[in-house]
C-alpha cells in the first residue's frame, strides 16, 4: 500500500476526497477494523449523493483496505484478519473523523463559488424576486469580483440568473406559470431521452437503480434526502445523459430546476418521504428491467406529470412559509 500523499498533492474530485479521508482513518487506526461501510449513511455522513461514495469505496475496496462480505456494504479489514462484523450507525468519532468540522474541499475556488452562488439562487427563487449585488457576495464569499462575475455568466448560461441592459444582476422568481411550462417541455422531451440515453446504461445499473427505489421504499420516514436526490439522479440525469443532441439535453436540464422545490421544502418542514414519487420511479425501472423501453418512457412521462402537479402544490406551501434569512448581497425587489 503507497503512502498517504502530501496535502499538496491530495486530488480535487469528490470521491477523491472522501477516499483520501477514509483511507487515512483506516491507515492511521482510528476506523475500527471490522466496521461495515455502507453508501447511504456515508453519503449523508459527508453531505454528499451516493455516487462519489460508491466510486471512493470502489477504490478503497482494489486497494485491499475493506472487502465485500456475506451481507450488505464493505467490511473494514486492511490486514486480511476475517474480522467479525460490525453494524452500528456511523459516525463521524467511529471513522476518526472527529476533530474534522466539515470535509476539506480541494476543488478550484471558481468551482466552490459558483456552486455557493447556484445553491443561494435555488433556495431563495421560489420566495420571491431577488437583485444579486456583485460587489457584496464578492465580499461576503471572501474573493475577487471577477470570480463572482464568472459564476453569475455561468448561473446565466444555466438560466438561473439574468442580467438587465444597467448591469444588474437579478434572480427569480420561480412562479407557477414557469413551473407548468417547464414540466411540459419535460414531458416531451424526457421520454424521447431515455428512448435514447437507456441503451449506454448496463442492465446491472439499472438492477441497482432499481434495488435503491426499493431500499428507499422500505426506509419509509427514515430516507434521507441524499437517498433521494441519488433516485431523482439516478432516473433523470444517468438514464438520459447518452442522448446525442446537446441542445436538447441542455434545455432539459433547465427545465429541471423546479425538482430543488423538493429539497427546499424538505429543508423548511425536515421531510423527506414522497412515497407517491418512489412507486412512480420504481414503475420505470421495471419496465425497463422486465417489459419494454416505451412502457418505460410511458412511465417516465406519467410522473413527470404527477410530479407538475406536487411541485405546485409544494410552491404553495412554500408561499405561506416565513423566508430564510437572506444573505447581504441579495436584495429582495417588490
Amino acid at each position: 500500500m503507497s503512502a498517504t500523499p502530501p496535502l499538496d498533492e491530495r486530488p480535487t474530485s469528490r470521491y477523491e476526497v472522501i477516499r483520501t479521508t477514509l483511507r487515512e482513518a483506516i491507515l492511521g487506526g482510528q476506523a475500527v477494523t471490522g466496521l461495515v461501510l455502507v453508501e447511504g449513511p456515508l453519503a449523508e455522513l459527508f453531505g454528499t449523493s451516493r455516487v462519489p461514495v460508491r466510486q471512493a469505496l470502489n477504490l478503497l475496496h482494489e486497494e485491499g483496505l475493506i472487502r465485500r462480505f456475506e451481507g450488505r456494504g464493505f467490511l473494514i479489514d486492511p490486514h486480511g484478519t476475517e474480522a467479525t462484523p460490525r453494524r452500528v450507525p456511523l459516525t463521524r468519532q467511529l471513522l476518526g473523523l472527529e476533530r474534522q468540522e466539515e470535509l476539506i474541499d480541494y476543488r478550484p475556488l471558481g468551482e466552490r463559488i459558483y456552486e455557493q452562488l447556484a445553491e443561494t439562487v435555488i433556495r431563495f427563487m421560489v420566495f420571491g424576486h431577488y437583485r444579486i449585488d456583485g460587489q457584496r457576495a464578492a465580499e461576503a464569499l471572501n474573493v475577487s469580483s471577477n470570480v463572482v462575475r464568472e459564476a453569475l455568466m455561468r448561473l446565466r448560461d444555466k438560466g438561473l440568473v439574468e442580467k438587465e441592459p444597467y448591469s444588474q444582476w437579478l434572480a427569480g422568481p420561480l412562479t407557477a406559470q414557469a413551473v407548468k411550462q417547464d414540466y411540459e417541455l419535460r414531458m416531451l422531451l424526457e421520454p424521447d431521452a431515455l428512448r435514447q440515453g437507456v441503451e449506454r446504461v448496463s442492465r446491472t445499473e439499472l438492477q441497482a437503480m432499481l434495488q435503491r427505489v426499493v431500499d428507499a421504499q422500505d426506509a419509509g420516514r427514515e430516507v434521507s434526502r441524499a437517498d433521494i436526490e441519488q433516485l431523482e439522479h439516478d432516473l433523470h440525469v444517468t438514464c438520459l445523459a447518452g442522448i446525442a443532441n446537446t441542445r436538447m439535453a441542455a434545455v432539459i436540464r433547465q427545465c429541471q430546476i423546479p425538482m430543488n422545490v423538493g429539497r427546499i421544502l424538505h429543508e423548511a418542514l425536515h421531510s423527506s418521504n414522497d412515497q407517491a414519487m418512489l412507486m412512480e420511479h420504481r414503475l420505470v425501472f421495471e419496465a425497463l428491467l422486465y417489459g419494454t423501453v416505451e412502457s418505460a418512457c410511458s412511465c417516465l412521462r406519467d410522473h413527470i406529470g404527477k410530479a407538475r402537479e406536487r411541485t405546485l402544490q409544494r410552491l404553495k406551501v412554500l408561499s405561506v412559509l416565513p423566508e430564510p434569512q437572506v444573505p447581504s448581497y441579495l436584495q429582495r425587489l417588490a
